[in-house]
């Protein structure tokens, strides 16, 4: 494939890792050590790899490689995780990112997996190829100082410190068992844990090494800061409530800290845990993991929902052609969908329709931009309340 007539697109061979680390090292702004190349050889091969090339020069480069994901529901789907994702600087605007979607994204729709996911460094870049946002995040300063939990919250129980030698066998479990209830979570290879617990001084932020934290359905990661003083955490899991609270208590009982400073969804708990529920402040608000559908009926038939109704939906996928007119019929919360030449009762464009399937963006507001038509209220209602979720998809790991 050729996107003029210098440019020429191929899939990458093993010959290919230094081009590959150069193109990503200038998109991002960060050289790849030994250990980290080392990381992605395993999590994909270089035929995962697509190339843009002027001349002998590399100018391009797209890879994925396998995973899956849980949807509302807990059912694990599989999807392919697009990554590395640039073109040089030199050659922009010259259809090098459509050309190797192109390429790429056919290879992945023939390979059959109902989704592909992302992470974007810009929010304009992948709508047009049928990505929609499916998680949300904010991130949170708290000021421990003056920090008081509600009396009606119960003590902490359960929670212990850790040596980080520990953490590798306690960890993984908890994160598996957190991951399969969790829409949005995908599983952690083992070579992004070995990655995790190496906590090398490039992955630190001039920050402290990691310390730990243990509930037995839930952990902290977190690092130390001075100037200011501050506790950052990396990662919060917690699979059920009484683990959030208790893992707060104990974080917001750290001492020699001001602030605590964490991302984390849209809905937590942790402001009606406090005795001033505007003490957690945020900062910023930003999305996470991004979906493009790549074969609707599979996808839509994988998850369950909460309203029993039956709707026709027709589906715009102006990049891959992979839309359709499809009846949704949805019984004791499970679907089926069938391609059908009928008249629609929503029409809407194949990124939206990512967006709603894991429940954190709700078709209304889509409907209220333009985005989305409905043949009348009731059907615009109806589509809300079956794809709406008791809580917003949360992503796992960035990749």
């Amino acid at each position: 494939m050729t996107t003029d007539e210098s440019i020429t697109i191929r899939t990458a061979t093993d010959d290919d890792w230094n081009a590959v680390a150069l193109l990503d090292a200038h998109a991002f702004g960060e050289h790849q050590n030994a250990e980290d190349l080392a990381e992605t050889q395993i999590l994909t091969n270089s035929e995962h790899f697509y190339l843009a090339w002027d001349g002998e020069t590399p100018v391009g480069v797209a890879m994925h490689f396998p995973m899956s994901v849980t949807v509302p529901g807990g059912a694990q789907l599989d999807a392919s995780g697009v990554s590395w994702v640039s073109v040089a600087p030199t050659h922009r605007r010259r259809g090098i990112l459509r050309s190797m979607f192109t390429q790429q994204h056919r290879a992945l729709h023939d390979a059959g997996a109902p989704l592909s996911l992302l992470t974007a460094s810009e929010a304009t870049i992948y709508g047009r190829f049928g990505y929609g946002p499916v998680t949300e995040e904010v991130s949170i300063s708290l000021d421990r100082r003056f920090a008081r939990f509600r009396p009606e919250v119960a003590p902490t129980t359960g929670v212990r410190l850790i040596e980080t030698a520990e953490a590798p066998g306690l960890l993984p479990d908890i994160y598996h068992r957190w991951q399969q209830q969790t829409a949005g979570a995908q599983p952690k290879p083992p070579i992004r844990w070995e990655r995790f617990f190496a906590d090398r001084e490039n992955r630190r932020g001039g920050l402290t090494a990691l310390f730990f934290m243990v509930h037995p359905d839930g952990y902290v990661a977190y690092r130390r800061g001075r100037n200011p003083n501050r506790v950052v955490v990396q990662e919060f899991i917690a699979i059920t409530d009484e683990a959030y609270s208790s893992l707060w208590q104990v974080l917001v009982g750290v001492d020699l800290a001001d602030t605590i400073e964490v991302q984390q969804s849209l809905d937590e708990a942790l402001p009606f845990l406090l005795t001033d529920y505007r003490l957690p402040k945020v900062t910023a608000h930003h999305d996470t993991l991004w979906a493009r559908i790549m074969h609707v009926e599979a996808a839509l038939e994988a998850r369950t929902y909460a309203l029993d109704t039956s709707l026709v939906l027709a589906v715009r996928d102006p990049f891959l052609d992979a839309g359709g007119t499809y009846s949704l019929t949805v019984t004791d919360g499970r679907a089926t969908c069938t391609k059908v030449e009928s008249e629609p009762d929503i029409e809407l464009d194949i990124d939206v329709l990512a967006s709603i399937y894991f429940g954190t963006h709700r078709a209304r507001l889509f409907a209220a931009a333009s985005r989305l038509t409905a043949r009348n209220e009731e059907s615009l209602h109806a589509l809300d309340q079956t794809f709406g979720t008791d809580r917003p998809a949360v992503m796992g790991w960035g990749f």
